[in-house]
């Protein structure tokens, strides 16, 4: 009888050809795709007319060629101010700052926050060789004092380098204005972009001020 088929292993890239291969690899270097994953996602793509094909190859080279930061809050924007700090509705006179923008969004999916953000682009880590003067935190200063900001929230990960960047940002706003910073329903080292909704509605609730 014949020799029995057996499937290549989780993250063997032998029994596919070179191209396919190629595109799986591709895949699974992206944050949060595993070997499975990456095949299924590949498969599916090989299966889309070209038409389909070529709009997703183009929607990619647009987003990396023309997407940047916005000049006031630092937030993801193809132009020279992102949505958010063009729209006339949010309110003034509160900054949210969060780490990066994917913590941004899933504060906006919190439908709880009107005011306006100022994104750092990280947080402070001694051990990464991140400093204060790598994120930007004098932009943050500057807003603050700039735009007569009357409460800044801040909404960083519970964890050892949220904790340590909060207190710094804490000690050099505190002159100008109420620092406040959200309670969290998360575990310690929880990350923003992961809670659901209802969970950050309650922590926008429940700030404290920093002390």
């Amino acid at each position: 009888m014949p020799p029995r088929f057996t499937p290549p292993a989780a993250g063997s890239l032998s029994g596919f050809t070179r191209p396919l291969a190629r595109l799986i690899d591709q895949f699974e270097r992206l944050p949060g795709i595993g070997p499975r994953t990456a095949q299924r996602l590949a498969l599916h793509l090989l299966r889309q007319p070209e038409e389909q094909i070529r709009s997703f190859a183009d929607a990619l080279l647009a987003a990396r060629s023309q997407v940047g930061q916005c000049r006031r809050c630092f937030h993801l924007s193809a132009e020279e101010f992102c949505e958010i700090c063009r729209n006339e509705e949010r309110r003034n006179g509160q900054i949210c700052v969060v780490s990066d923008s994917r913590d941004l969004l899933a504060m906006e999916r919190s439908r709880e926050f009107h005011g306006h953000y100022h994104v750092l682009g990280g947080l402070i880590s001694p051990m990464d060789g991140i400093g204060p003067e790598l994120l930007q935190i004098q932009p943050l200063v500057e807003r603050v004092d700039r735009e007569g900001v009357i409460e800044v929230i801040l909404a960083l990960t519970p964890s050892v380098e949220g904790d340590t960047t909060s207190l710094y940002l804490a000690r050099l706003l505190k002159p100008f204005t109420s620092v406040t910073r959200i309670a969290y329903g998360l575990p310690v080292g929880g990350e923003l972009e992961y809670a659901d909704e209802v969970t950050l509605a309650r922590a926008f609730e429940g700030r404290r001020r920093m002390e």
